[in-house]
Protein backbone atom coordinates (compact mmCIF):
# COMPACT_ATOMS: atom_id res chain seq x y z
CA UNK A 1 0.00 0.00 0.00
CA UNK A 2 2.75 2.54 0.98
CA UNK A 3 4.24 1.22 -2.50
CA UNK A 4 1.28 2.62 -4.63
CA UNK A 5 0.16 5.94 -2.43
CA UNK A 6 3.93 7.55 -3.20
CA UNK A 7 2.96 6.19 -6.78
CA UNK A 8 -0.22 8.02 -6.70
CA UNK A 9 1.25 11.06 -4.73
CA UNK A 10 3.87 11.72 -7.30
CA UNK A 11 1.27 11.53 -10.27
CA UNK A 12 -0.78 13.77 -8.49
CA UNK A 13 -0.60 17.76 -9.14
CA UNK A 14 -0.91 21.09 -11.45
CA UNK A 15 0.30 18.50 -14.30
CA UNK A 16 -1.25 15.49 -13.83
CA UNK A 17 0.64 12.73 -15.34
CA UNK A 18 -1.34 9.30 -15.35
CA UNK A 19 -0.65 6.86 -12.84
CA UNK A 20 1.28 4.02 -14.99
CA UNK A 21 3.74 6.59 -16.52
CA UNK A 22 4.78 7.50 -12.87
CA UNK A 23 4.98 3.87 -12.43
CA UNK A 24 7.10 3.01 -14.92
CA UNK A 25 9.15 6.29 -14.55
CA UNK A 26 10.04 5.44 -10.92
CA UNK A 27 10.77 1.74 -12.19
CA UNK A 28 13.32 2.98 -14.70
CA UNK A 29 15.23 4.04 -12.23
CA UNK A 30 15.58 0.94 -10.58
CA UNK A 31 18.92 -1.45 -10.82
CA UNK A 32 18.69 -4.10 -13.37
CA UNK A 33 14.94 -2.78 -14.91
CA UNK A 34 15.05 -1.47 -18.20
CA UNK A 35 11.67 -0.35 -19.73
CA UNK A 36 12.10 2.02 -22.87
CA UNK A 37 11.00 5.59 -22.52
CA UNK A 38 7.92 6.53 -23.77
CA UNK A 39 7.05 10.04 -21.12
CA UNK A 40 9.03 13.77 -21.83
CA UNK A 41 11.86 15.17 -20.09
CA UNK A 42 9.55 17.47 -18.44
CA UNK A 43 7.53 14.52 -16.89
CA UNK A 44 10.74 12.64 -15.73
CA UNK A 45 11.97 15.94 -14.29
CA UNK A 46 8.74 16.65 -12.93
CA UNK A 47 8.20 13.13 -11.07
CA UNK A 48 12.09 12.86 -10.01
CA UNK A 49 13.07 16.15 -9.06
CA UNK A 50 10.24 17.98 -7.58
CA UNK A 51 7.68 15.60 -6.87
CA UNK A 52 9.33 11.96 -5.51
CA UNK A 53 11.85 14.35 -3.03
CA UNK A 54 8.33 15.53 -1.00
CA UNK A 55 6.64 12.41 -1.14
CA UNK A 56 9.63 10.98 -0.07
CA UNK A 57 9.88 13.57 2.90
CA UNK A 58 6.62 13.17 3.80
CA UNK A 59 7.06 9.69 4.40
CA UNK A 60 10.14 9.96 6.54
CA UNK A 61 8.52 12.56 8.88
CA UNK A 62 4.93 10.55 8.82
CA UNK A 63 7.41 7.54 9.93
CA UNK A 64 9.35 9.33 12.36
CA UNK A 65 6.42 10.83 14.10
CA UNK A 66 4.28 7.78 14.30
CA UNK A 67 7.24 5.53 15.88
CA UNK A 68 8.00 8.24 18.24
CA UNK A 69 4.68 8.67 19.69
CA UNK A 70 4.33 4.85 19.55
CA UNK A 71 7.54 4.81 21.61
CA UNK A 72 6.45 7.76 24.08
CA UNK A 73 3.15 6.03 24.82
CA UNK A 74 4.57 3.01 25.38
CA UNK A 75 7.00 4.94 27.99
CA UNK A 76 4.90 6.66 29.44
CA UNK A 77 1.92 4.04 29.41
CA UNK A 78 -0.44 6.75 28.18
CA UNK A 79 -2.25 6.43 24.27
CA UNK A 80 -2.44 10.54 24.51
CA UNK A 81 1.28 11.14 24.98
CA UNK A 82 2.95 12.69 21.35
CA UNK A 83 6.26 13.10 20.13
CA UNK A 84 6.20 17.04 21.24
CA UNK A 85 5.45 16.00 25.23
CA UNK A 86 8.87 16.92 26.37
CA UNK A 87 9.53 20.28 24.28
CA UNK A 88 10.64 19.03 20.92
CA UNK A 89 8.02 21.41 19.20
CA UNK A 90 8.48 24.40 21.19
CA UNK A 91 12.13 24.36 20.87
CA UNK A 92 12.41 23.53 17.73
CA UNK A 93 9.90 26.78 16.64
CA UNK A 94 12.08 29.04 19.05
CA UNK A 95 15.42 27.97 17.12
CA UNK A 96 13.53 28.19 13.46
CA UNK A 97 11.82 32.04 14.50
CA UNK A 98 15.60 33.43 15.01
CA UNK A 99 16.89 31.54 12.31
CA UNK A 100 13.84 33.10 9.76
CA UNK A 101 14.82 36.68 12.55
CA UNK A 102 18.34 37.02 11.69
CA UNK A 103 20.35 38.97 9.03
CA UNK A 104 20.46 38.11 5.77
CA UNK A 105 24.40 38.22 5.79
CA UNK A 106 24.17 35.69 9.51
CA UNK A 107 22.45 33.38 7.10
CA UNK A 108 25.43 31.65 5.85
CA UNK A 109 24.87 30.32 2.09
CA UNK A 110 20.94 30.16 2.40
CA UNK A 111 17.74 30.98 5.27
CA UNK A 112 16.22 27.47 4.18
CA UNK A 113 19.37 26.13 5.53
CA UNK A 114 19.98 28.16 8.64
CA UNK A 115 16.31 27.13 9.90
CA UNK A 116 16.50 23.43 9.71
CA UNK A 117 19.74 23.64 11.93
CA UNK A 118 18.76 26.49 14.62
CA UNK A 119 15.25 24.25 14.60
CA UNK A 120 17.48 21.13 15.25
CA UNK A 121 19.76 22.42 17.79
CA UNK A 122 16.38 24.07 19.28
CA UNK A 123 14.90 20.92 20.27
CA UNK A 124 17.55 19.29 21.51
CA UNK A 125 18.24 22.05 23.67
CA UNK A 126 14.51 21.77 24.79
CA UNK A 127 15.20 17.99 25.88
CA UNK A 128 18.09 18.15 27.44
CA UNK A 129 17.07 20.91 29.80
CA UNK A 130 13.46 18.88 30.88
CA UNK A 131 16.16 15.91 31.23
CA UNK A 132 18.42 17.27 33.40
CA UNK A 133 15.67 19.26 35.58
CA UNK A 134 13.68 15.83 35.77
CA UNK A 135 16.74 13.30 36.48
CA UNK A 136 17.13 12.58 40.33
CA UNK A 137 20.05 10.91 40.85
CA UNK A 138 20.06 7.72 39.02
CA UNK A 139 16.06 7.88 38.15
CA UNK A 140 14.22 9.47 35.49
CA UNK A 141 10.48 9.87 36.89
CA UNK A 142 8.23 10.23 34.22
CA UNK A 143 5.67 12.76 35.86
CA UNK A 144 8.67 15.43 36.27
CA UNK A 145 9.95 14.94 32.96
CA UNK A 146 6.05 15.38 31.89
CA UNK A 147 5.66 18.51 34.29
CA UNK A 148 8.90 19.92 33.10
CA UNK A 149 8.37 19.38 29.48
CA UNK A 150 5.45 21.33 29.94
CA UNK A 151 6.90 24.12 32.27
CA UNK A 152 9.69 24.44 29.84
CA UNK A 153 7.40 24.63 26.61
CA UNK A 154 5.03 26.98 28.15
CA UNK A 155 8.65 29.04 28.65
CA UNK A 156 10.14 28.78 25.25
CA UNK A 157 6.74 29.47 23.77
CA UNK A 158 6.42 32.84 25.67
CA UNK A 159 10.14 33.73 24.12
CA UNK A 160 8.67 32.49 20.46
CA UNK A 161 5.38 34.46 20.31
CA UNK A 162 7.05 37.60 21.78
CA UNK A 163 9.35 36.84 18.86
CA UNK A 164 6.90 36.77 16.31
CA UNK A 165 5.05 39.79 17.54
CA UNK A 166 8.34 42.10 16.62
CA UNK A 167 8.76 40.04 13.32
CA UNK A 168 7.08 42.26 10.98
CA UNK A 169 6.85 40.98 7.34
CA UNK A 170 8.02 37.88 8.10
CA UNK A 171 5.11 36.66 10.95
CA UNK A 172 3.67 35.22 7.28
CA UNK A 173 6.61 32.40 6.29
CA UNK A 174 6.93 31.84 10.09
CA UNK A 175 2.96 30.94 11.21
CA UNK A 176 3.41 28.83 7.57
CA UNK A 177 6.30 27.08 9.42
CA UNK A 178 4.22 26.73 12.55
CA UNK A 179 2.06 24.87 10.89
CA UNK A 180 3.93 22.52 8.46
CA UNK A 181 4.83 22.64 4.91
CA UNK A 182 7.10 20.36 2.33
CA UNK A 183 6.80 22.74 -0.19
CA UNK A 184 10.59 23.34 -0.20
CA UNK A 185 11.23 19.74 -0.41
CA UNK A 186 14.60 18.58 -1.92
CA UNK A 187 16.60 15.62 -2.26
CA UNK A 188 19.62 17.22 0.28
CA UNK A 189 16.42 16.84 3.24
CA UNK A 190 15.83 13.71 2.44
CA UNK A 191 19.43 12.93 3.08
CA UNK A 192 19.68 15.03 5.93
CA UNK A 193 16.71 13.15 7.50
CA UNK A 194 16.98 9.39 6.55
CA UNK A 195 20.31 8.45 8.81
CA UNK A 196 18.63 9.96 12.01
CA UNK A 197 15.21 8.35 10.89
CA UNK A 198 16.96 4.57 10.36
CA UNK A 199 19.55 4.69 13.02
CA UNK A 200 16.66 5.75 15.84
CA UNK A 201 14.30 3.77 14.44
CA UNK A 202 16.55 0.70 14.56
CA UNK A 203 17.67 0.94 18.33
CA UNK A 204 13.79 1.87 19.10
CA UNK A 205 13.29 -1.99 17.29
CA UNK A 206 15.87 -3.36 19.15
CA UNK A 207 13.92 -2.66 22.51
CA UNK A 208 10.95 -3.44 21.55
CA UNK A 209 10.89 -6.79 23.92
CA UNK A 210 11.87 -4.46 27.42
CA UNK A 211 9.13 -1.77 26.00
CA UNK A 212 6.51 -4.59 26.64
CA UNK A 213 7.86 -5.68 29.85
CA UNK A 214 7.77 -2.40 30.87
CA UNK A 215 3.78 -2.13 30.27
CA UNK A 216 3.63 -4.20 33.24
CA UNK A 217 5.06 -2.02 36.12
CA UNK A 218 8.80 -0.08 35.90
CA UNK A 219 9.68 -2.07 39.40
CA UNK A 220 8.10 -5.00 37.93
CA UNK A 221 10.36 -4.86 34.94
CA UNK A 222 13.27 -4.26 36.87
CA UNK A 223 12.59 -7.66 38.59
CA UNK A 224 12.52 -9.39 35.24
CA UNK A 225 16.64 -7.96 34.57
CA UNK A 226 15.57 -5.03 32.49
CA UNK A 227 17.52 -2.05 33.58
CA UNK A 228 14.75 0.03 33.51
CA UNK A 229 16.81 3.30 33.78
CA UNK A 230 18.92 2.68 31.27
CA UNK A 231 15.90 2.02 28.54
CA UNK A 232 13.92 4.70 29.46
CA UNK A 233 17.66 7.16 28.21
CA UNK A 234 18.02 5.24 25.36
CA UNK A 235 14.36 4.99 23.98
CA UNK A 236 14.26 9.20 25.14
CA UNK A 237 17.32 9.81 23.48
CA UNK A 238 16.04 8.23 20.05
CA UNK A 239 12.84 9.26 19.89
CA UNK A 240 13.60 12.81 20.27
CA UNK A 241 16.63 12.75 17.63
CA UNK A 242 14.00 11.28 14.58
CA UNK A 243 11.39 13.77 16.40
CA UNK A 244 13.96 16.90 15.76
CA UNK A 245 14.80 15.81 12.90
CA UNK A 246 11.93 15.46 11.38
CA UNK A 247 9.98 18.67 12.56
CA UNK A 248 13.66 20.63 11.80
CA UNK A 249 12.89 20.53 8.00
CA UNK A 250 8.58 20.68 8.10
CA UNK A 251 7.69 22.40 11.14
CA UNK A 252 5.14 21.29 13.81
CA UNK A 253 2.81 18.89 12.49
CA UNK A 254 0.25 17.64 15.10
CA UNK A 255 -1.46 14.49 15.95
CA UNK A 256 0.71 12.03 13.52
CA UNK A 257 1.97 10.82 16.72
CA UNK A 258 -1.13 10.17 18.66
CA UNK A 259 -3.77 8.54 16.09
CA UNK A 260 -1.47 6.44 14.16
CA UNK A 261 0.11 4.62 17.01
CA UNK A 262 -3.38 4.01 18.78
CA UNK A 263 -4.94 3.21 15.18
CA UNK A 264 -2.54 0.65 14.67
CA UNK A 265 -3.18 -0.17 18.18
CA UNK A 266 -6.71 -0.85 17.79
CA UNK A 267 -6.00 -3.27 14.68
CA UNK A 268 -3.21 -5.18 15.50
CA UNK A 269 -2.61 -5.15 19.60
CA UNK A 270 -0.41 -3.58 21.73
CA UNK A 271 2.52 -5.88 21.33
CA UNK A 272 5.53 -3.25 20.41
CA UNK A 273 7.46 -5.79 18.27
CA UNK A 274 4.63 -4.96 15.27
CA UNK A 275 2.96 -2.01 16.81
CA UNK A 276 6.52 0.08 16.24
CA UNK A 277 7.20 -0.78 12.68
CA UNK A 278 3.61 -1.13 11.75
CA UNK A 279 2.96 2.98 13.03
CA UNK A 280 6.17 3.77 10.53
CA UNK A 281 4.14 2.16 7.79
CA UNK A 282 0.99 3.83 8.69
CA UNK A 283 2.22 6.93 9.62
CA UNK A 284 4.35 7.63 6.20
CA UNK A 285 0.76 6.66 4.46
CA UNK A 286 -1.05 8.77 6.09
CA UNK A 287 1.38 12.20 5.76
CA UNK A 288 1.97 11.24 2.00
CA UNK A 289 -1.91 11.38 1.69
CA UNK A 290 -2.22 14.50 4.02
CA UNK A 291 0.32 16.12 1.95
CA UNK A 292 -1.05 15.30 -1.25
CA UNK A 293 -4.65 16.88 -0.39
CA UNK A 294 -2.97 19.85 1.11
CA UNK A 295 -1.44 20.66 -2.23
CA UNK A 296 -4.15 19.81 -4.19
CA UNK A 297 -7.23 20.66 -2.32
CA UNK A 298 -6.76 24.49 -3.08
CA UNK A 299 -5.50 24.95 -6.66
CA UNK A 300 -3.10 26.55 -6.98
CA UNK A 301 -2.08 27.86 -3.26
CA UNK A 302 -1.05 25.22 -0.70
CA UNK A 303 -2.97 24.45 2.96
CA UNK A 304 -0.27 23.79 5.68
CA UNK A 305 -0.19 20.20 6.23
CA UNK A 306 -0.87 20.74 10.01
CA UNK A 307 -4.39 21.96 9.21
CA UNK A 308 -5.13 18.50 7.19
CA UNK A 309 -3.63 16.52 10.18
CA UNK A 310 -5.72 18.30 12.70
CA UNK A 311 -9.45 18.19 10.46
CA UNK A 312 -8.80 14.24 10.94
CA UNK A 313 -6.56 14.42 14.42
CA UNK A 314 -8.76 16.35 17.02
CA UNK A 315 -11.85 13.97 16.33
CA UNK A 316 -9.96 11.51 16.63
CA UNK A 317 -8.54 12.37 19.79
CA UNK A 318 -11.65 13.78 21.28
CA UNK A 319 -12.89 9.92 20.54
CA UNK A 320 -9.62 8.44 22.65
CA UNK A 321 -10.50 11.41 25.60
CA UNK A 322 -14.17 9.17 25.11
CA UNK A 323 -12.99 6.45 25.13
CA UNK A 324 -10.32 6.88 28.43
CA UNK A 325 -12.86 8.24 30.21
CA UNK A 326 -15.25 4.59 29.58
CA UNK A 327 -11.78 2.67 30.41
CA UNK A 328 -11.40 0.80 27.52
CA UNK A 329 -8.27 1.63 25.42
CA UNK A 330 -4.46 0.53 26.20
Amino acid sequence: MLAIVVVFAASVGSAHIPFLTTWKILLSKLPLVNIDETWSDNARIIILDTRLPRVVLAGLVGASLSISGATYQGLFRNPLADPYLIGVSQGAFLGAVIGMLLPSDWQGISNFETVPLLAFAGALFAVAVVYSLARTGKSLPVTTLILAGVALGAFLGSITWYLMIISDDKLHGIIFWMLGRFSLSNWDQVLSVLPFMLIGTLVIGLHARPLNVMQLDEEQAQQLGINVERVKLILLVSATLITAAAVSFCGTIGFVGIIVPHAVRLVWGPDHRFLLPLSALVGAIFLILADTLARTIVVPTEVPIGIITAFFGAPFFLYLLRQKKRGTFF
